[in-house]
């Protein structure tokens, strides 16, 4: 997400972080790079100038030129302009109605109906709302189909009428529906196109005005840059929607979509779709965004995901069997289990404090943990809880069994012992201890 942008505003802003004579010519210079950056990004020109030119200015009003450290105060004026660019504060769906009408907008393609069951769990497990799913685009059927396949695997219910060809009408029907369901939220996901035409217009215009949804929100891909932009333009001309959906940021996009859409429909960035999982939605944060794009990382955000998955009970279970010497491979797989759920190891890895630079080029493998489960699942019960059991024999067995080697089975054992000697330390205390060991792990 945003490598490309991170690595050519790293670039320009790189000759104002020595030690080197900063001049007005310099500056200039730079911003002149940094508009090149958010221009190859598919930033709009007009933007990408204004940005600068404000850039320029704060930067000179503040006597950037005669600071002790002019590139760390021009790396803090381009972070603002970026975060006051897209937003500014983060801003949550409103859910004031009862029940909270939410209104599903956007083109065929852009991720609308993933995202409505992405939304809908994300109300019900951190908002502890009852949503229901309503299904509403007549013109494809797999639509329908697939909105109920995301409703039974998130577990909210989905209402849908076959045999009714009125969007309006079934629209209706559905927020009756949540009222006998004793449901608080309604999403409707509506049909989309693949452009923007009168009759898509039309209908999604007639839905709005029959049931006046308390959110109006439009999803869009992307990694669709300017187009999207475009889009979003037409889609609030008609129904003046409050806030937008960016999906598959975790794709190759060039993130112009992401900076430009604010300043060009007024209307906030909401949430963004990081991954496939019905956990891959996140609130949007101007400010976190920004120190994404500026390599600075989202420590916050990191943190946050860590803390959902963070079971408070099975901590203390861990710590026990810590300091009991019983921590085995069954507890290591249920920690692999909970790092999963936090999103893809890419995405968690661009939250990392100059991790982004350091990875680029590598592809880094959602299945990263692929062969060390394997391998634990190949042990029986007794060889996971007591891993000093292994002997050669059954190395061999194990290696065969999950379709490694008996070397990779190995080191997977002397990583598992590093990381246990360590968890002890850490419990008892030994800070020089543990600080020994870790230079030895490398």
């Amino acid at each position: 997400m945003f490598d490309n942008l991170s690595e050519k505003l790293d670039k320009a802003l790189h000759v104002l972080k020595g030690h080197g004579q900063i001049t007005e010519i310099n500056v200039a210079e730079t911003l002149k790079e940094v508009r090149r950056a958010l221009l190859d990004a598919d930033v709009n020109f007009k933007i990408a100038k204004d940005f600068t030119n404000k850039v320029k200015e704060k930067a000179l009003g503040q006597n950037v030129l005669t600071t002790l450290q002019p590139g760390q105060l021009m790396v803090k004026i381009v972070k603002d302009e970026l975060t006051e660019l897209m937003g500014g504060d983060a801003e949550d769906v409103n859910l004031s109605g009862n029940p909270s009408v939410i209104l599903m907008s956007g083109l065929q393609g852009s991720g609308k109906t993933t995202f409505s069951g992405k939304l809908a769990n994300y109300l019900k497990s951190k908002k502890n709302k009852k949503p229901l799913l309503v299904a509403c685009d007549v013109y494809r059927p797999a639509a329908i189909d697939q909105l109920h396949v995301v409703g039974e695997q998130i577990g909210v219910e989905v209402y849908s009428d076959r045999e009714n060809n009125d969007p309006v009408a079934i629209t209706k029907a559905g927020v009756a529906q949540a009222k006998s369901l004793g449901c608080n939220v309604v999403i409707i996901d509506t049909a989309g196109r693949l452009a923007v035409d009168e009759q898509m217009m039309t209908e999604i215009a007639n839905i709005h005005k029959a049931i006046q949804p308390q959110e109006t929100l439009f999803v869009v891909d992307s990694m669709t840059g300017q187009d999207a932009v475009i889009t979003a333009k037409a889609f609030n001309d008609v129904l003046n929607f409050d806030g937008v959906i960016l999906t598959k940021l975790d794709g190759d996009t060039r993130g112009g979509a992401a900076i430009s859409i604010k300043s060009v429909v007024d209307k906030p960035i909401k949430f963004i779709g990081t991954g496939e999982k019905m956990e891959a939605i996140d609130v949007f944060h101007p400010s976190r965004m920004a120190d994404r794009i500026l390599g600075m990382g989202d420590v916050v955000s990191l943190v946050e995901r860590a803390q959902e998955q963070f079971d408070e009970e099975q901590a203390r279970k861990i710590q026990k069997k810590i300091a009991k010497n019983k921590f085995g491979f069954d507890d290591f797989l249920s920690q692999i289990q909970q790092i999963k759920k936090m999103g893809s190891m890419k995405d968690l890895m661009g939250m990392i404090p100059g991790a982004g630079k350091a990875l680029k080029g590598l592809d880094i493998d959602d299945d990263a943990f692929k062969h060390i489960e394997a391998i634990i699942h190949s042990m029986t019960p007794d060889e996971r809880s007591t891993p000093s059991k292994l002997d050669a024999s059954r190395k061999k067995r194990i290696a065969a069994g999950s379709g490694t080697s008996v070397q990779e089975v190995n080191q997977l054992l002397k990583q598992f012992d590093q990381m246990s000697k360590m968890m002890k330390m850490m419990q008892g205390g030994g800070g020089k201890k543990m600080m020994q060991m870790m230079q030895n792990m490398r």
